[in-house]
């Protein structure tokens, strides 16, 4: 199964061992650590609003600055990692395409 022409980003991103196993039970820890550390996950409207992601505001953005900032900053945020990926392309091949995933359902 081709993850472009079957599911949304929010779909296959449902669908990973890493959303199944540690996301939906809450058992992110950094590698050779015992203690849990908070997280969030920077996220587009493809992905669901769930206890672990952060979204922007669908606002007028003339109203409200604290949404208007906070929609500012989540964006400065997806930026700087879309801008790591840019730089990771040139020396990883796999950064080039999309990458094709063979989504199983059980």
């Amino acid at each position: 199964m081709n993850a472009n022409n079957n599911n949304n980003n929010g779909g296959v991103f449902r669908n990973t061992e890493f959303y199944k196993k540690k996301l939906e039970n809450n058992d992110l820890s950094l590698p050779g650590r015992t203690i849990l550390v908070p997280y969030t996950l920077v996220a587009d409207d493809a992905f669901p609003l769930t206890r672990h992601t952060t979204k922007p505001y669908a606002i007028d953005l003339n109203k409200g600055p604290p949404k208007r900032v906070s929609n500012y900053r989540l964006s400065r945020a997806r930026r700087i990692v879309e801008n790591a990926f840019g730089l990771l392309a040139p020396v990883f091949r796999i950064f080039r395409k999309p990458i094709e995933i063979k989504v199983e359902s059980t």
